[in-house]
């Protein structure tokens, strides 16, 4: 799932932390707060309703998009706190998706939309290998786009106290896509946390990024194959995606390595990290182009480790998982001479 919301905050009470929570508390409108203020649903629901007239939506767009929605929907919540990035070891999530059926539909869709991905990388300057990637990864090429209605989901998760702030702003956009035409509420559906079409947007995705490129005179994202590629390709461009470079590689490390330089806020050149020991996976040199890289080992010194570049730092832009941007990068690696 296309996600800028990845990141947990787990805040722990204590003394030392009252003062900050009771800064929240007079910093923030008691419009925003979500359950943990106190508010019953209803009454954070005609909150929400004033503060949407408050910033331009149409009550016509407020009656089509809230009707019906009594309650949160306890199946998001559920959803919501077992989130595969955050329980499962790297080894574990890339065999859940990095397999054999989804490297051989990969490489099928890979034949299938030559022209497509020929005309899009060249647009928007991003090797098609990652889009079918990306496209795999989130959706299963459009195999599990979701089910469940965005706008009811995204309510629950707004309301909900863990990432209220950031699911009421994509509420908000999702009520503007409806109300300025953009997307007509039955569309509406997707994953639990609100991602939309086979790429998987969000509604501030979607209102950012998503590109009609079959030029069939509006934006699908759940049927129309040019705009899912097309979309993700403008994303991954516009947060900086550099064409002439790959996401990275694994690599083996020297013994008596020195663990403080794995992080991606080190960054040294290939060059240093080969004087150190750093060496490809198969024992032999890196490459000679002096990349900027940092190592990461999302398993503890025990695991795996990777130098990744500026294009793994785009995916994780996507979604905010170091997982989740290593599944892409190595289901990419499965397409490169497709």
């Amino acid at each position: 799932m296309q996600q800028h919301f990845s990141f947990i905050f787990s805040i722990r009470c204590s003394t030392f932390l009252l003062p900050a929570i009771i800064a929240v508390f007079f910093f923030f409108p008691s419009s925003s707060l979500a359950k943990d203020s106190g508010a019953t649903f209803s009454a954070w629901m005609d909150q929400f309703r004033t503060e949407a007239v408050n910033t331009g939506i149409s009550q016509q767009t407020l009656d089509i998009a809230l009707l019906n929605i009594n309650a949160p929907n306890p199946k998001v919540i559920v959803l919501d706190r077992k989130q595969p990035e955050s329980l499962q070891t790297l080894e574990a999530y890339l065999r859940a998706r990095i397999n054999k059926a989804r490297i051989r539909t990969g490489r099928k869709m890979m034949q299938l939309y030559p022209t497509w991905l020929g005309l899009i990388g060249r647009e928007y300057g991003v090797q098609g290998r990652f889009l079918v990637a990306l496209w795999g990864i989130e959706s299963s090429y459009g195999k599990y786009i979701g089910t469940f209605p965005v706008i009811p989901s995204l309510v629950t998760l707004a309301y909900d106290g863990r990432r209220s702030n950031y699911f009421r702003k994509e509420l908000f956009d999702a009520l503007h896509l409806i109300d300025d035409g953009s997307l007509p509420y039955k569309r509406m559906q997707g994953s639990w946390a609100g991602a939309m079409g086979q790429c998987q947007f969000m509604p501030s995705s979607f209102r950012l990024y998503a590109v009609d490129a079959d030029h069939s005179g509006s934006i699908n994202i759940w049927a129309s194959v040019p705009d899912v590629l097309g979309s993700a390709a403008n994303y991954l461009a516009r947060a900086g995606w550099k064409n002439d470079q790959t996401w990275g590689r694994e690599v083996k490390l020297p013994q008596n390595f020195d663990y403080s330089q794995v992080g991606l806020n080190v960054r040294f050149h290939l060059s240093r990290w080969q004087a150190l020991g750093v060496r490809r996976n198969n024992g032999y040199p890196l490459p000679t182009r002096d990349l900027e890289a940092s190592l990461i080992m999302p398993d503890g010194t025990g695991g795996s480790a990777y130098l990744v570049y500026d294009n793994f730092r785009v995916l994780m832009s996507w979604n905010k998982s170091k997982l989740f941007a290593l599944a892409v990068g190595k289901l990419s690696d499965q397409f490169k001479y497709q």
